[in-house]
């Protein structure tokens, strides 16, 4: 059984917690986030620097809650002082990305470019030789939404690595045919 609802969550200098009621307000030098708690089971407690998470009873959904909320308060934290990051590269031959605007132009082999259009909230940059898409922002859940979708456009295939993925993923290839007769 996880406890990671028990620990305590350090607040950074300048970042400013407000809980009003069943809402928490963070708010910090990248930004602000707020989050609606959905039961009355999780109490937030802020004291100093420092937010505790705390619950009603011992059954097995308040627990669920607990070790949730406990989390989602923490990205934020972790978010509007520092930022996320997501880092996805691109293989294959003619595969190329670039921002115009508000939308995301990749070119992945098929007969035409695909345009993604790029949510409130997030910046992508182009880094490298138009092979690395940097996701980043204050939101951790609509930046891995956001890089998930894009790694789907193209997923990268087993035999060569063509595709998108992820900077820290490794693709296991497979051997292609042998060719004798």
């Amino acid at each position: 059984m996880s406890r990671i609802g028990y620990l305590p969550i350090t607040v950074p200098k300048g970042v400013k917690i407000a809980v009003q009621g069943n809402k928490v307000n963070v708010e910090g030098p990248k930004g602000k986030l707020s989050e609606e708690l959905a039961t009355s089971l999780v109490t937030v407690d802020v004291k100093d620097d420092v937010i505790n998470v705390g619950r009603a009873n011992d059954e097995k959904q308040t627990k669920a809650f607990h070790g949730l909320y406990r989390n989602l308060i923490k990205n934020m934290v972790v978010g509007v002082s520092e930022g996320y990051k997501k880092a996805l590269m691109i293989n294959g031959v003619g595969f190329k990305a670039e921002v115009q605007g508000k939308l995301l132009v990749l070119s992945l082999g098929y007969s035409s470019d695909v345009y993604v259009g790029i949510p409130e909230g997030l910046a992508v940059a182009i880094e490298g030789n138009n092979q690395k898409v940097v996701v980043s922002g204050i939101d951790k859940q609509l930046v891995g939404k956001f890089a998930s979708e894009i790694r789907g456009l193209r997923k990268p295939e087993p035999y060569k690595g063509k595709g998108i993925r992820y900077e820290t993923e490794t693709i296991r290839k497979k051997v292609g045919k042998t060719g004798v007769k």
